[in-house]
């Protein structure tokens, strides 16, 4: 079966039309914007914190998830760690540009900067991005 589009690779059809003519899209540009360094707010209440600490690593990405029922702050974020482990929040004076960016749709995550064991608590420093 012939082509029905013939190229030459330098039209605009061919730069979509990638080896064997299927059509390739790019995607859109995509970054993630440092936003600001805080820490995770709440480790001594999570149960398992000490045996999990020693699998947390440096420039792990961490989930962000908002709880605007939650009864102590309504613009609380549940921070997870990509596995869906409960690990703290974001504190409650640094969240709420944070939560508002979230409820517009924004994506946020953070990712692991510096973490410290100090007896039963433990000590984790975040950096908070914007997925845009």
């Amino acid at each position: 079966m012939a082509d029905l589009v013939k190229t030459d690779g330098n039209s605009l059809v061919g730069l979509l039309h990638g080896k064997g003519g299927e059509l390739v899209i790019p995607k859109p540009f995509e970054k993630d914007i440092f936003l600001f360094d805080t820490y995770i707010a709440g480790t001594t209440h999570i149960e398992g914190i000490e045996e999990l600490e020693p699998r947390l690593n440096i420039d792990d990405k961490l989930d962000f998830f908002r709880e605007p029922d939650n009864q102590y702050d309504k613009e609380a974020i549940m921070i997870k760690t990509v596995n869906g482990v409960n690990i703290g929040y974001v504190p409650k004076q640094d969240n709420v540009i944070f939560a508002r960016l979230m409820d517009a749709g924004k994506l946020l995550f953070g990712r692991i900067s510096y973490k410290e064991k100090k007896g039963k608590w433990v000590k984790i420093k975040i950096k908070v991005y914007l997925h845009e």
